[in-house]
């Protein structure tokens, strides 16, 4: 198979001059203007994105092309990262996907091709736009299944075309006991982060995100009343929990986090039904339920149970000339073992948590 960073940009693909602008996407108001104006996700927002830099520390910016008058018409967010591993681009860590705002190849090229210059590697997850996949200098490394629900149908219709294990699972739960409420406290997220950690340490054998990043989640997304998290509890105990994110007229399935030892009783899927009866009341036209690895299969059968439609995430690298230097392969096998001996279940809990947040960051 051909080397595709040996290849150079198609030379058949006209190159139109334009002026491309570098802003902070997190306070720049042409990208905002740019992302608010255009079909866009959750994860192209100024408010994610300073999720990212107040966690992470990140510098993050945005390549916007700009017409005659300065108003933006395309763009490209990314983040730069510097640190012992080899130096890097992505768009946009920790993110399930990051499409470009790039209506053609043209556009596209003039969007990326300084980047690329800089020998560096670059990381980017699309859902919708399939113009990066085309370009050779790119290479795909992996695939991810996405899925989504339409909530502009009545809800009686939505209850139907559930799988029938759903509507069986969610009155289970009631059968059981299980109730759910809006969080509305901090206290509230850090019951909630507590039922994630155990998950990622105990179900995954994965570091969590820093309780930090949640807690700008918080602050960017449900106390601007973008968004919400769900808590099921079982005989007066917290359960189970999903955080949602608005963005436009679509509800994200971000994150979700059960106790195991409970799962008999179906949380999830009864926190799954007040979500979307919640985003339909809220004017959500889409549930989007996020990334999931095709290797969870299990994962991916639960969300089928919901979702209307089905698509591929798919993630694309560019790799400089060279490769992965020495020290940044033995630098991710570091991380790796790290990882494995910090989420042992003889590691206690508070410990793996402060290892997710120094370590976190390096998983990108």
């Amino acid at each position: 198979m051909d080397d595709p960073v040996s290849h150079t940009p198609d030379p058949a693909v006209v190159r139109i001059p334009r002026d491309t602008v570098v802003v902070d996407p997190t306070t720049d108001p042409r990208w905002a203007e740019l992302v608010g104006s255009r079909e866009s996700s959750v994860f192209q927002s100024p408010a994610w994105a300073r999720v990212l830099s107040s966690t992470y520390d990140f510098p993050l910016r945005a390549n916007v092309i700009v017409d005659d008058q300065g108003a933006p018409e395309a763009g490209l967010s990314y983040a730069e990262i510097a640190d012992f591993l080899d130096p890097r681009l992505s768009s946009l860590p920790f993110s399930d996907y990051c499409d470009p705002i790039a209506p053609d190849e043209a556009v596209w090229h003039a969007l990326v091709d300084d980047l690329l210059a800089q020998g560096r590697r670059f990381d980017l997850r699309c859902l919708d736009n399939d113009i990066p996949a085309s370009d050779r200098r790119f290479a795909e490394v992996g695939r991810a299944a996405w899925h989504g629900a339409d909530l502009e149908r009545e809800t009686d219709d939505i209850w139907m075309s559930l799988h029938s294990s759903a509507r069986r699972a969610i009155r289970k739960a009631d059968a059981a006991g299980v109730t759910v409420r809006v969080a509305s406290t901090r206290e509230d997220l850090r019951t909630f982060f507590q039922l994630h950690l155990q998950v990622r340490k105990y179900k995954y054998g994965l570091l969590a995100q820093p309780l930090q990043f949640f807690e700008h989640i918080w602050s960017e997304f449900m106390e601007q009343e973008r968004g919400f998290l769900l808590l099921a509890s079982l005989d007066g105990k917290a359960v189970g929990g999903i955080l949602f994110l608005e963005w436009q007229d679509t509800l994200y399935y971000k994150f979700n986090a059960s106790d195991i030892s409970t799962l008999p009783a179906r949380p999830n899927d009864r926190l799954i039904w007040e979500g979307i009866q919640m985003g339909k009341s809220r004017g959500m036209r889409l549930l989007d339920f996020g990334l999931s690895d095709l290797e969870q299969e299990g994962l991916v059968r639960y969300k089928q149970k919901y979702a209307t439609e089905e698509k591929v995430i798919t993630q694309l690298r560019h790799t400089p000339p060279g490769g992965p230097s020495d020290a940044d392969r033995e630098g991710r096998r570091m991380l790796r073992d790290l990882t494995a001996v910090l989420v042992h279940e003889d590691v206690p809990d508070e410990i793996t948590a402060k290892s997710g947040d120094l370590l976190y960051r390096y998983f990108t």
